[in-house]
């Protein structure tokens, strides 16, 4: 009895089973939550103060990562600026995620002239060179981050309608699609209750994807001068400010950069793996 007992607790095991990967990023991007929650209350370094006494200067006890071309703390900053690296990609990410899920899904199950119509646009849309169009509108509208923040949630819906209406076009030919309509289940609970369910792992590596790659494209307005105003927090901002004391103290355009890449790279391994999962689960079932 004990021996026919112990396969399935060793698979049991080997299915709860997180990568070392998954565990460091998890652990990274809770550091950068916390950072942007409570960070003001243990950073009691100004952020924006420039200290002409200490411009430049290298990793420090008083300074962890050194300080800037103003002498302002890098450290401090880099803590200060995880609020800007995780508001506006969420924003980005989520308003891609629910424009997706209820545009994509209808498109995909109802097909006819709503998804060509729906697919009319998002080859619209594939057409125009979407950084570039946010470089030439954020420099028309002088705007900010916001508005920086709000080109990039508008160009980016385009993909995530196309990858989940594909995922609905597939599923609604399927017996259970059939058996929920049989039954009399609305249209709406079909759509959302059940095909949406079944493709929820695209949609969170969707998500994922969304979040790094406007986490990056938001860097690189910054990096051009656009997006965040100057003197501001900001990773993208920091990674070009760095620059003018590059052999001073690299560290004040290195732990910017090292930072985006870490972020990126970890959302969208935690996305793959949970995309995975799911996948494994809805296929077990």
């Amino acid at each position: 009895m004990i021996g026919g007992l112990a396969l399935p607790v060793g698979r049991r095991t080997s299915r709860l089973r997180v990568p070392v990967t998954i565990v460091v990023s998890s652990v990274f991007i809770l550091a950068v939550v916390v950072g942007a929650i409570a960070g003001p209350t243990f950073i009691h370094t100004s952020t924006s103060a420039p200290n002409p006494l200490s411009v430049g200067t290298m990793p420090s006890h008083a300074h962890l990562f050194g300080t800037d071309e103003l002498g302002r703390d890098v450290f401090a900053r880099l803590v200060a600026g995880t609020t800007t690296a995780l508001t506006g990609p969420l924003i980005i990410a989520i308003s891609g995620f629910a424009v997706s899920a209820l545009v994509g899904v209808a498109a995909g199950y109802f097909g006819g002239a709503l998804d060509a119509v729906t697919m009319r646009f998002v080859d619209f849309m594939f057409a125009l060179p979407a950084l570039l169009l946010a470089i030439v509108i954020v420099t028309v509208v002088q705007g900010g981050y916001w508005i920086a923040v709000l080109v990039l949630a508008v160009l980016n819906v385009q993909g995530d309608i196309r990858l989940v209406r594909g995922a609905a076009l597939e599923q609604r030919n399927l017996v259970y699609v059939e058996a929920a309509r049989v039954t009399g289940i609305s249209r709406f609970s079909i759509m959302y209750r059940h095909i949406a369910r079944n493709i929820l792992p695209i949609l969170l590596a969707d998500f994922a994807t969304d979040f790094a790659g406007a986490l990056v494209a938001l860097a690189g307005l910054a990096f051009l001068g656009l997006g965040a105003e100057p003197g501001t927090p900001d990773w993208g901002l920091m990674l070009t400010e760095g620059q003018t004391v590059l052999f001073e103290n690299p560290f004040a355009a290195l732990a910017p950069g090292i930072a985006i890449v870490l972020l990126a790279v970890s959302v969208n391994l935690i996305g793959d793996w949970l995309y995975e999962r799911r996948a494994s689960a809805i296929g077990g079932r």
